[in-house]
């Protein structure tokens, strides 16, 4: 059976602000998917949700074939790097690869070649500029190779190379069978690579195509 996220039903309020309506949908291995909407409309929110970082007001998210879901299945990367400042962006990820109970000389040497991180990354974090920390925080966000990659706002900071590399990563996971679930202003960055639109609009799914 393929691996599949079903959304049913999900609804979130915070106090008397309804973020996300009744959301349905199913997202599918080796797929690529743009949450598109309106600020305000929900798309950070399903992400939280589809990340099991945000509890549903109502309605429920499963994983077929596996049925249980497990945070160490989802790879995130959010507008917060969720790293430490004073670390660098190499202990960053050594640390969070013995969390994951891999050998953290191993991950800091794919990491390394496949997110192009140079010196910068053996320097504190917070010295770095935002496009290098956004490099250590998607190598974070895969180092222990993701069911569920998702992504908001993931070319923040980065230049020209620095999204080439980002699309590339975001083909290679997509082909290995991930759900990679984006968020993004300019959308027209993913469109080479086919991706499915969800929209959403006040909470609500109004398209999935």
């Amino acid at each position: 059976m393929a691996f599949q996220v079903h959304v049913r039903g999900v609804t979130k309020r915070y106090g008397g602000t309804m973020a996300l309506r009744g959301v349905t949908a199913t997202f599918r291995e080796g797929e690529l998917v743009l949450v598109e909407g309106p600020n305000g409309s929900g798309k950070s929110t399903l992400l939280g949700v589809l990340g099991f970082a945000i509890r549903p007001t109502s309605g429920t998210v499963t994983i077929d074939p596996e049925k249980n879901a497990k945070r160490a299945d989802v790879g995130w990367l959010s507008h917060e790097t969720l790293a430490y400042a004073d670390l660098s962006g190499r202990k960053n990820l050594e640390l969070a690869a013995e969390w994951y109970g891999l050998d953290a000389a191993e991950v800091w040497g794919a990491a390394q070649e496949r997110f192009q991180l140079g010196a910068f990354a053996e320097r504190p974090l917070r010295t770095n500029s935002r496009g290098q920390r956004q490099r250590v925080a998607l190598a974070k966000a895969l180092l222990h190779q993701p069911k569920i990659l998702l992504l908001d706002e993931p070319t923040t900071g980065l230049d020209t190379v620095g999204v080439e590399r980002l699309l590339v990563v975001v083909q290679e996971e997509v082909e290995q069978g991930a759900v990679v679930v984006v968020v993004a202003h300019d959308v027209s960055i993913f469109e080479g690579l086919r991706p499915r639109r969800l929209h959403l609009d006040r909470g609500r799914a109004v398209s999935f195509t």
